[in-house]
């Protein structure tokens, strides 16, 4: 099969398109034969060294495709059955791949393997974030930064679902009329104006019970002092670079705050929590509550040129490299 490899880390350049065998699965294991995978900014991560890796090694978390083969033990799915995944370790950027298969969730008809594909990470994040670390009610004002993006742009649709208000910021109009569109309440675009003292206006100088964080460096001071006292600071990752190390004081500072830095795969870890977040996913697809538009799409051998161009902010909604 085709496989995407890294051997050191850095640019897309580094990527590699590479022979390797197909393996069969072990006990617990299914091999699933793709037919879309899902491309997210922590797989940059990956690439660069930011998040740390074994070298040589594969790329990409998430993928939709047929089971082909399944291991010992293996009894919830079999030969021919459309999943879709997220797991770890990372290398769905391949024609096939061997995955736990406690990982694998069956996509409902209706739902294509693009879409499954692209929502499996964004959309479970989702569900993280509104349901499971803030579980947001109706009326709820929440700040949510890179609102036109993948993760954003669902968030945006599932925040409306839930009767929430939505502070959403952007670069740009442009993608400032797509937050809108997707159910954002208020839209700041940040590269015009400074959000702080637009979110104190738009709250009467309250703040909001909680900021959703995806940028990083760039927002971290104004995401903090967005927050009202008690309020939770999520930071889900680092697209304008990491944050500096914290001096926790400032917590205590601003108003007693809290603060957390999830992961999916924690949220995920048991079972039973992969197949409720799918769920309640799959279910407002099914109901038209969120539309997911996979607006780019590359061949697996041009996964470079996807890279370049979700680092460099050119992309809106999802992306997909199809085998």
């Amino acid at each position: 099969m085709k496989a995407i490899r890294i051997h050191q880390t850095g640019g897309p350049e580094v990527l590699r398109l590479e022979e390797l065998p197909v393996a069969a699965p072990g006990p617990g294991q299914a091999r699933v034969r793709h037919t879309a995978i899902g491309v997210n900014f922590i797989d940059t991560y990956h690439r660069t060294g930011l998040y740390k890796l074994p070298l040589p090694a594969g790329l990409g978390v998430e993928a939709a495709g047929v089971v082909e083969a399944v291991g010992d033990g293996v009894s919830h799915v079999r030969a021919g059955d459309r999943v879709a995944y997220v797991s770890r370790p990372p290398g769905a950027y391949a024609e096939a791949a061997v995955v736990p298969a406690d990982r694998l969730v069956h996509i409902p008809p209706g739902i294509s393997d693009e879409v499954a594909a692209a929502v499996m990470l964004k959309g479970m994040t989702v569900w993280m974030l509104v349901r499971r670390i803030h579980v947001v009610k109706p009326g709820e004002t929440v700040l949510f930064h890179a609102a036109a993006g993948g993760v954003g742009l669902l968030a945006m649709q599932w925040l409306r679902a839930l009767g929430a208000r939505t502070i959403a910021t952007v670069g740009s109009d442009e993608k400032g009329k797509l937050a809108a569109a997707a159910g954002a309440t208020d839209v700041i675009v940040y590269t015009r104006e400074d959000f702080v003292p637009r979110v104190k206006e738009l709250t009467q100088g309250k703040g909001v019970p909680v900021v959703y964080d995806s940028v990083g460096r760039s927002t971290w001071e104004g995401s903090l002092d967005c927050l009202s006292p008690l309020g939770l600071m999520v930071s889900y990752g680092n697209s304008s670079g990491p944050v500096p190390p914290v001096d926790i004081s400032v917590l205590a500072g601003k108003g007693s705050l809290f603060l957390t830095r999830p992961t999916l795969f924690s949220y995920t870890a048991r079972r039973e929590d992969l197949e409720e977040g799918a769920r309640e996913l799959f279910g407002l697809i099914a109901a038209r509550e969120i539309l997911v538009e996979v607006k780019h799409r590359w061949p697996l051998a041009d996964a470079a040129a996807a890279h370049r161009a979700l680092e460099g902010r050119q992309t809106t909604g999802s992306i997909v490299l199809v085998p």
